[in-house]
């Protein structure tokens, strides 16, 4: 059986001793699947198919948007994340070795946050038994009217165990007394540069808001011994920087980034509020002291998420090991 002829670019034979009557019938079916081709790209992209084409592409482009942004605006928001983050802390005495914190943040009770969606934090954060319960500011979004409500749904965590508290920014926006008042009403302690030993050898201190300039670590940290282990409450993440520069702070907890809300891994957030761009989400070592920043569970304007859903937080303290 003769070598099925291969041909090259020239459209001439590949195999070894064909004669001219070979290289003219290879080079007749070349033009011939050339011509076929070329027939049936034209018949194909005619100015009907083109259209069809690009209106094809820009309708799934479309339903892809569409989609995306049914997703961050209606089921991410409430799509709670349990986050968990171990810390250890120098210092910190052998019987509070496991020790778990539970952290809500940003919590905007407002037209886009109902009191059902801060329950279902709530719950989830009893769920995990904490031995305390922080909260770290923002409780409220353009209104204080709206503080009452927050304050209701927040009232089953005093019932099970000690909740300390800091303010925010969006606290101090609308009324910082109201808002701090609702709170106390339910049996949750608001810091306001102060301090409480939660156990014997470890103290939660927290400063008032940074942004308005209403913190001092100073008056926070009257009367804490010099040998306590202290976690700042702190509602701005960026102050970590000067808290570590103090040096008395083991670990700071924060908020008020949000995670940007809106986020495309692995760049950073595209946009992040002022006193949260260099410490967004998650745990950071800042010089010796540790930092974690909850993405929260509220929104501001546009009341989306994307890559980035609301959170509550079990930190467990460590004693380090050696």
């Amino acid at each position: 059986m003769r070598s099925i002829p291969r041909l090259g670019r020239d459209g001439k034979s590949k195999v070894q001793g064909e004669g001219i009557e070979d290289t003219k019938r290879n080079k007749t079916i070349a033009d011939f699947w050339k011509h076929a081709y070329n027939a049936d790209m034209t018949r194909r992209f005619t100015r009907r198919y083109f259209l069809k084409l690009i209106l094809g592409s820009s309708a799934t482009v479309g339903l892809s948007a569409l989609g995306a942004t049914c997703y961050s605006a209606l089921i991410e928001p409430h799509w709670l994340a349990l986050e968990r983050a171990n810390v250890p802390l120098v210092g910190l005495p052998e019987e509070l070795d496991g020790f778990t914190i539970a952290q809500l943040s940003d919590l905007h009770r407002g037209s886009t946050i109902a009191q059902e969606d801060i329950a279902k934090a709530v719950e989830v954060a009893l769920q995990q038994a904490p031995d305390l319960i922080v909260l770290t500011g923002d409780y409220v979004t353009a209104s204080a009217r709206y503080a009452p409500s927050c304050a209701q749904a927040l009232s089953p965590l005093a019932v099970h165990t000690e909740v300390l508290a800091c303010l925010g920014n969006h606290d101090h926006w609308t009324d910082a007394d109201v808002v701090a008042d609702a709170l106390v009403q339910t049996g949750i302690t608001v810091l306001r540069n102060a301090a409480k030993e939660a156990k014997h050898g470890l103290w939660v201190a927290a400063v008032d808001d940074v942004w308005e300039r209403y913190a001092d670590l100073d008056t926070a940290l009257e009367g804490v011994p010099t040998d306590a282990v202290v976690v700042l409450l702190a509602h701005e993440p960026d102050y970590a920087d000067e808290v570590a520069a103090d040096g008395r702070i083991a670990l700071q907890l924060s908020g008020h980034s949000h995670g940007g809300q809106v986020r495309f891994p692995p760049l950073r957030p595209p946009i992040l509020p002022y006193l949260g761009r260099k410490y967004h989400a998650g745990r950071y070592r800042v010089g010796r002291m540790w930092l974690y920043v909850n993405r929260g569970l509220g929104m501001v304007d546009p009341p989306v998420r994307l890559n980035c859903r609301p959170e509550v937080t079990i930190l467990t303290l460590q004693v380090p090991s050696v």
